[in-house]
């Protein structure tokens, strides 16, 4: 069995590589060839945290896999990831698991790369501005998937605290340095979002982080941090301004996200207004943007296709490379 950590990972595995990855897994969910049950979600509401096991199977892969995921956002306060995690990988011709992988860095990825994905996909191709809601655990791997998607000149971070905000967009700009865009810290929503070509949001937020009117024509919007139904961080007025609606998985979506949960109990959207999976788009089946001025929204809690494909990917490559630490 390998062991596989966050600097293995780094060696074989770019951004790049897990937006390539996303749209593989998009493709494989809405082909219905892989078999992943909708995550299993325990409450610790002691701690206001929650524990997730997500598997997922998918035969012509010869490929199951395990996401072990718990999520407690007061972690951060201490400096520790808000979603620890471990991914095992899983031999589909003899039920061995061959690979134990750092499931929070495979998270990170593949959770960033669903934004990067879709900004493939439906960005403008022309984007330079980028904005960015939230400075969790998520949000760095959230901000390289939107430089790895598009030219992006600049990008405005916004969170809560003022001072977390800066020290982000401070790392950043030197961790991402290779990108050559401007990393800055916003003072509220507003200033990040007006003007932004693209946007996502990543916050643990029960109320929406953003003003709809705010976010400018053309530009498409990636929410990710709404994984339960009370949570909602987008504006739903977002979605009467919206010429598309697209979710990594709307079975998922459907299932937990107040994002779209919540509008949709209160009528300001209805189930005809969605337009379909990402993965529609990725193979020809749904058109994608259609012009420079529609804004395009994209819900995405994650699915575990995505774990699967980016473990088996980063386990080839380090097997290739001879990565990671053998444990018999």
């Amino acid at each position: 069995m390998l062991l596989l950590s966050r600097e293995d990972i780094k060696k074989v595995f770019t951004m790049k590589d897990a937006i390539e990855a996303d749209k593989k897994a998009f493709q494989l969910v809405v082909e219905g060839k892989c078999d992943a049950p909708l995550r299993t979600n325990i409450q610790a509401p002691k701690h206001e945290g929650c524990f997730l096991f997500m598997p997922a199977y998918v035969e012509e892969m010869d490929t199951a896999s395990l996401k072990i995921i718990n999520i407690f956002p007061h972690n951060i306060d201490n400096g520790i990831p808000s979603s620890p995690a471990q991914v095992l990988l899983i031999d589909g011709k003899t039920g061995i698991v061959i690979a134990v992988l750092d499931g929070t860095y495979v998270t990170q990825l593949r959770t960033g790369a669903a934004s990067g994905a879709a900004f493939d996909v439906l960005a403008r191709k022309d984007a330079r501005i980028g904005a960015l809601i939230g400075t969790g655990g998520q949000a760095a791997t959230q901000l390289e998937a939107m430089l790895a998607a598009r030219d992006i000149k600049e990008v405005r971070v916004f969170d809560l605290n003022y001072d977390r905000t800066k020290e982000f967009a401070d790392r950043m700009q030197e961790e991402l340095a290779s990108y050559g865009a401007k990393i800055v810290a916003a003072k509220t929503s507003d200033e990040a979002v007006e003007g932004a070509d693209l946007l996502i949001t990543v916050t643990p937020s029960s109320k929406p982080v953003f003003d709809a009117s705010k976010v400018k024509e053309g530009a498409p919007i990636s929410c990710v941090g709404a994984y339960q139904p009370h949570m909602q961080e987008m504006d739903p007025a977002i979605l009467t301004r919206a010429s598309k609606i697209y979710f990594d998985s709307k079975e998922a979506v459907l299932s937990e996200s107040g994002d779209i949960l919540i509008p949709l109990e209160q009528g300001t959207i209805t189930e005809e207004d969605f337009t379909g999976d990402l993965g529609n788009v990725i193979k020809g089946e749904l058109a994608g943007r259609e012009n420079e001025e529609e804004i395009i929204v994209f819900e995405t809690v994650g699915v575990a296709t995505q774990d699967l494909v980016a473990a088996r990917t980063i386990y080839d490559k380090a097997v290739e490379a001879g990565v990671g630490i053998e444990w018999n």
